[in-house]
């Protein structure tokens, strides 16, 4: 029976159901694996499919289990790393961060890293500070690691096969509150990951919108509602963020001369920051108007209450933007 849609979750365990079907040379290793309440429906059953040694449920341990698959990578595997809070991925920064973005560089590009480390943020539902952080501009800042942050379910789908063919250490970040956006299904279509830059998901000349993640979501809820007050957005989804391709923005802001940027992260030292200034460097815009939408800078309150202010809104963006069209 063909399917006719999938979500961003199914699209996951696709993506894995596919590599440990083709790839002998490639395992899952990671917290929770074997549990739904871990990893939601993207790995459910897997386990019993392949077996437990190439589904490798492991104790709370960030950095050994990071350690063993960057060995693992080292020693010519092609593991994936499992983190179902991105929050405790910071228990591994060493194995990430001075290890597996340093080898190849240290060892003159001869020996290679196939290391995927897919991090999950998982924010909301009153979870409070330390499960609720999306970090992934501390992951783009280091040189050695590529970094993919998907929000449509077949790019997700599809950018994690590529991130575990391609040779190099990548962070995966995938957002649960993604995880049941659906899409028109469409067969696996195997990619490059070093020629994925940002995707066009609408055509507008009135300004540009830039999101990479959930907050892709975000720039297309905006979008909509912009379009009822006559306003057409220019509308990209980075996909990765390390390197960072801006060309396509940047031709696209030379037109509009309006740049917005939302950030699922925090405004200070962010993803949105680095866009814009990118943009401002490379565009030579004399008039160019600018703003970010991120996390306010704080801890992630525990509150339901609280939560809804704490968290973007797409109708309040879209009052701000638009201002600068009054």
């Amino acid at each position: 029976m063909n399917k006719k849609s999938i979500t961003y979750g199914e699209a996951l365990f696709e993506a894995m159901d596919y590599l440990l079907l083709k790839y002998p040379d490639f395992f899952i290793i990671g917290q929770g694996l074997w549990s739904p309440w871990y990893v939601g429906d993207t790995m459910t059953g897997l386990e019993k499919k392949y077996g437990k040694k190439r589904i490798i449920d492991t104790p709370v341990s960030e950095n050994g289990t990071t350690g063993a698959a960057m060995g693992a990578a080292l020693a010519g595997l092609r593991p994936l790393v499992v983190h179902p809070r991105m929050d405790f991925m910071i228990l591994a920064s060493d194995a990430i961060v001075n290890q597996a973005a340093k080898w190849q560089s240290m060892l003159g590009g001869e020996k290679k890293i196939p290391l995927t480390i897919r991090a999950i943020i998982n924010r909301g539902g009153e979870q409070g500070a330390q499960h609720s952080q999306a970090l992934h501009s501390w992951y783009a800042h280091i040189p050695g690691l590529r970094v993919v942050m998907p929000y449509d379910p077949l790019d997700a789908r599809d950018l994690l096969i590529a991130s575990v063919l391609n040779n190099d250490p990548v962070i995966f970040i995938d957002d649960r509150w993604c995880y049941h956006n659906s899409v028109p299904y469409e067969k696996i279509n195997i990619l490059n990951l070093k020629k994925i830059g940002p995707k066009h998901i609408n055509l507008g000349n009135d300004l540009t919108l830039v999101g990479a993640g959930f907050s892709t979501s975000l720039c297309k809820d905006v979008c909509g509602i912009l379009k009822k007050q006559n306003l057409n957005a220019d509308v990209f989804d980075l996909r990765v963020i390390n390197p960072l391709d801006i060309s396509p923005i940047v031709d696209s802001v030379k037109n509009t001369q309006k740049l917005f940027v939302i950030d699922s992260g925090w405004q200070s030292c962010g993803l949105g920051g680095e866009i814009i200034a990118s943009v401002i460097e490379k565009a030579n815009v004399q008039s160019l108007v600018c703003n970010r939408f991120s996390t306010e800078n704080a801890p992630a309150p525990s509150s339901k209450v609280l939560e809804k202010s704490f968290y973007q809104n797409p109708e309040i963006i879209s009052r701000n933007i638009m201002q600068y069209f009054s």
